[in-house]
């Protein structure tokens, strides 16, 4: 999660073969907000064995043999009414001959099929207007999906509450209506802080506020974890979409120290990365939204990097490639969190009214209040280290 980068331009340059290989693979992840399903330097090969799918059960059968005699009876009319030949574009169309009554009949008997096929209970049920539009109304133009967050929701609490145990101070210096930014520490190999800090909010503040947290593109590549975190939420970082965020008067979480905070080896752990360029300070004098400094404790030990091969990991199409005592020792299973305990705290609010949205220009006054959040910051941190007897309590 990154400190808002500038607005990149992702389109295809001029003169490019809209057909090429590379060319489509680019444009395939440019569609919407979240990044591609497969990095784009990485070849997906379908596996060699077939694929065993479940049986159908007789209604998709039903409809299944519809189509294909469907098909069937359009194969032939387009057989005899488009005969095979040479030629191409400058080939002079040959006269279609007059249809005979025994062709209009099949005409219709096909069109009867269509019509009963297309007012099947069941073609309403999986593709109509109702089906398309009760998926498109639960998902919104950043890719959070309300009712896939429904359905996961008991598992979410299950990490917040029993896994990590969960302590939350300071939840409502978050405005209980409004826009607001809620500055935090990256913490963790892998990006649990901002899922952890919607559900805090959303579980634990009085008004119940919705969190939406900016995560750096790298987090959209990761196979599983990237789509998942953008349905219950992850918004690509940058400041048009964290601008569109409180433009609806919703609350943002921000990361200002990017990859760099969640890469850091073990012995630099509770070490703030550098803030990057103030971006985030920029946001909130332009929307005048009020900055919340916030300190995740706990999420460091969960996967403690003990080294990191840079290198290497540009090989496989990944930001970085960490080392950890379970990883890649035990494989996948080694990326499973640790389960220790979690404090989040949340600091008094910082005001920005005061300045002005033209005060976003002003270099000088960004750098203070991006050194005093930091600093807030790093005094939740020392702290909720304070507070904590060891990382399991």
């Amino acid at each position: 999660m990154s400190a808002l980068p500038e607005n990149e331009n992702n389109g295809a340059s001029e003169g490019e073969e809209a057909n090429a290989p590379d060319s489509l693979v680019e444009d395939v992840g440019m569609l919407g907000i979240a990044a591609r399903a497969f990095p784009p330097d990485m070849d997906f090969e379908y596996p060699d064995e077939p694929i065993n799918l479940p049986p159908l059960s007789p209604e998709e059968l039903s409809v299944e043999a519809k189509i294909r005699e469907l098909e069937e009876r359009l194969d032939g009319m387009m057989a005899e009414r488009m005969p095979l030949g040479g030629g191409g574009l400058d080939r002079e169309p040959e006269p279609v001959p007059e249809s005979t009554e025994g062709d209009r009949a099949s005409d219709e008997d096909v069109l009867v099929s269509a019509q009963e096929l297309l007012t099947s209970d069941y073609y309403r049920k999986h593709w109509g207007r109702h089906a398309l539009r009760a998926v498109a109304s639960s998902v919104d133009d950043f890719g959070f999906d309300s009712a896939f967050e429904a359905r996961v929701k008991p598992y979410l609490e299950f990490l917040l509450k029993i896994y990590f145990r969960t302590e939350v101070i300071g939840v409502d210096n978050i405005p209980k209506s409004g826009r607001a930014i809620v500055v935090a520490n990256h913490s963790g190999a892998l990006p649990f802080d901002g899922l952890m800090l919607r559900q805090a909010v959303r579980l634990h503040h009085s008004a119940q506020r919705d969190l939406r947290w900016l995560s750096e593109d790298f987090t959209f590549y990761l196979p599983f974890i990237g789509v998942g975190m953008n349905r219950l939420g992850a918004v690509r970082a940058c400041q048009e979409n964290a601008q569109r965020l409180l433009n609806r008067d919703l609350v943002v979480a921000a990361f200002p120290e990017g990859t760099e905070g969640i890469k850091k080896l073990y012995r630099d752990r509770y070490k703030l990365q550098r803030f990057g360029r103030g971006g985030f300070v920029r946001l909130a004098l332009t929307t005048g939204s009020p900055i919340i400094p916030c300190a995740v404790i706990g999420g460091e030990e969960t996967n403690p990097i003990l080294r990191r091969f840079d290198n290497l990991s540009k090989l496989v199409g990944l930001e970085y490639l960490p080392i950890t005592p379970t990883f890649p020792l035990l494989g996948p299973l080694g990326l499973l969190p640790a389960p220790t305990k979690w404090r989040i705290l949340f600091g008094k609010p910082i005001s920005v009214e005061e300045y002005g949205p033209e005060a976003a220009t002003d270099h000088i006054l960004v750098g203070q209040l991006s050194e005093l959040v930091q600093s807030s910051i790093e005094e939740l941190i020392a702290d909720g280290l304070k507070r904590r007897k060891s990382i399991w309590f």
